[in-house]
């Protein structure tokens, strides 16, 4: 494997990164023959030179496996083979069909369904070809045509009896398993899949119809290092193929190698070819490691490739980087967040990122006016607006103001959310003001809402101080 491979810094794994599979991936394995790019292309298999040359070469006889035809019928054949020569299937219909008895040989039957497939006349070369498998139920080439054309509708129960009825007769080639592989695919048989496409691929290794069918079914199957060594094959000769890093970056995050996929995520967004889905994938995957300015850059460039996304989806980051204690990162996003998704914001959003701000301004200063002005407007704004207050009353604790701070835990007491951390928050002023009794009955409150091992320690040493001071 020779493409470029971006080097990063090692960090534990965290945890499992959510995949965003439904958004990143095309259901996996259970294609279509019109579905998206990164399942096999069927129509191109009806199309491909090898299979035409091998179709158009069954209107010959293989007298050791197949029926048996009378002289008089050998004359007919001898009369239909110059008018396919001449690409007159027309006419070699017309001498075929006034010739078919219950009683003749299968192998006209046959041929005229090999005529009406040419002809894109589909549903009557089914009924030719199952026609020639009544007659003759040994008829190998007949069941390997009722297959193809039923793998072509989508019919994938009866293609599979036709190909596995074909597979027991002695029949394989490189098309069949690969179809039958699709079929089982569809079918969410995916270890019967596996192994049709493994024997498709044998017969035919440069296809890269089966090779990607082969890598859907053993993603599905959780074999993630069979698939990332298949997806090696794929990339290294589709390098701008977007499905295929996707991908194998899924597949090293099932193989819990977070870092491994963040290299195809960047090298994705080197070749231009990263979405927003992609992006956040990878700003998800730097959190998790703990590698916070990385995280930011890969959010930022995922709200760049797409200004249309939801700001709900870039305020979650802003708030998960927070969450861990990246304050310096987390603003840098709130700010980007801010300059390039205001105008789509709704009122919601605003004030989401203005609560976030003043929260990453409080851990990053301590708190300034400018942060005291936005929470009090936010407040004024939404009067329940539990983590406003929350936030305000954290301002004016810090800052010496006991009797304001005090005003907003009452208020964000009476909303259910926030009323355990407001009675704390509360009782631990009191106690900082040596006002032990009125601190407990807030404290008993809180552990009576939500009982906390951490708040019990230290309801017990106000409960003690408190009684000291009687």
């Amino acid at each position: 494997m020779h493409h470029h491979r971006l080097r990063l810094p090692g960090a534990p794994w965290l945890r499992h990164v959510s995949l965003y599979a439904a958004a990143l991936l095309a259901p996996l394995c259970a294609q279509r023959p019109d579905a998206d790019a990164g399942s096999p292309d069927l129509h191109a298999l009806w199309n491909d030179p090898t299979f035409q040359k091998q179709f158009i070469g069954t209107y010959g006889i293989n007298a050791e496996i197949e029926p048996r035809v009378s002289a008089d019928e050998v004359k007919i054949l001898e009369k239909v083979r110059p008018l396919l020569a001449e690409d007159n299937l027309a006419g070699a219909q017309a001498m075929l069909e006034r010739h078919i008895r219950p009683e003749s040989s299968a192998i006209l039957d046959f041929n005229l369904g090999n005529i009406k497939y040419q002809q894109e006349r589909m549903a009557e070369a089914l009924a030719s070809y199952q026609n020639a498998v009544a007659k003759f139920p040994s008829f190998r080439r007949a069941y390997r045509n009722v297959g193809l054309i039923q793998a072509r509708n989508g019919e994938y129960d009866a293609a599979i009896k036709a190909f596995t009825r074909m597979i027991e007769l002695g029949g394989g080639d490189a098309f069949s398993y690969g179809l039958l592989g699709v079929a089982y695919a569809f079918k969410q048989d995916y270890q019967a899949a596996e192994a049709a496409y493994r024997n498709a691929l044998l017969l035919q290794p440069d296809s890269t119809e089966w090779r990607l069918g082969l890598t859907r079914c053993v993603y599905k199957q959780q074999k993630f290092a069979d698939a990332a060594s298949l997806l090696d094959t794929l990339i290294e000769q589709y390098p701008d193929k977007t499905d295929f890093w996707l991908l194998q970056a899924h597949t090293y995050l099932g193989m819990k190698l977070p870092l491994k996929a963040a290299e195809n995520l960047e090298a994705l967004h080197l070749l231009g070819k990263s979405t927003a889905d992609s992006l956040n994938l990878l700003g998800e995957i730097y959190v998790s490691e703990s590698l916070m300015d990385l995280a930011a850059s890969a959010y930022v460039r995922a709200i760049e490739v797409d200004a249309n996304q939801p700001p709900a989806r870039a305020l979650r980051a802003v708030e998960a980087m927070a969450a861990r204690g990246a304050v310096a990162p987390a603003k840098d996003l709130a700010q980007n967040t801010r300059r390039l998704l205001a105008a789509r914001m709704q009122d919601a959003d605003r004030r989401k990122l203005l609560r976030l701000e003043a929260r990453l301004s409080l851990n990053d200063s301590g708190s300034n006016v400018e942060t005291a002005r936005v929470l009090e407007e936010l407040v004024q704004a939404d009067p329940l607006d539990g983590e406003a207050l929350m936030l305000l009353g954290q301002h004016y604790a810090v800052h010496g103001e006991p009797d304001r701070a005090i005003l907003c835990y009452e208020r964000a007491a009476g909303i259910d959310a926030h009323e355990v951390n407001a009675r704390v928050r509360h009782g631990q002023i009191l106690v900082g003001m040596n006002r032990f009794g009125e601190a407990v009955p807030l404290l008993r409150r809180a552990q009576e809402v939500k009982p906390r091992d951490d708040i019990a320690r230290y309801l017990e040493q106000v409960e003690r101080l408190a009684k000291s001071r009687r």
